[in-house]
């Protein structure tokens, strides 16, 4: 794959990664989580709504899927599509740094295959 078309396409899976760090973010919010916890669905739905980080996530989804058509106009999709795996490697590591979430040596084993698959098929593109 040609330098110039890996931006975009590292653009869309950075945004796409991050959309979903804000989602959590907003969904792990106190308010958000009382509401749930008494069963106040409407009001839950009202505070995710209006929720900042889960808004900023919504846009980050908008702007990944425009990046996301332009990169399928200029490569085949059976070569764009795995860079979409690269997403779980950037959730997973920024889960562990900005969210504290686990690190185990399996998910770490599995991060490398999906880092060496993504190699593979870039590649043979």
């Amino acid at each position: 794959m040609r330098l110039m078309l890996f931006l975009p396409v590292l653009g869309s899976v950075v945004l796409t990664a991050g959309a979903q760090v804000l989602l959590k973010i907003g969904a792990s919010g106190p308010e958000l989580q009382k509401a749930l916890a008494m069963g106040a669905w409407l009001e839950a739905l009202t505070r995710a709504a209006l929720s900042l980080p889960i808004l900023l996530g919504l846009a980050c989804f908008g702007v990944s899927v425009l990046l996301w058509i332009f990169v399928l106009t200029k490569i085949d999709v059976s070569v764009a599509y795995p860079f979409v795996s690269l997403g779980i490697v950037i959730t997973v590591v920024a889960g562990h740094f900005l969210l504290g979430e686990s690190l185990s040596p399996l998910r770490v084993a599995g991060v490398c295959a999906i880092v060496m698959g993504v190699i593979a098929v870039a590649l043979s593109a």
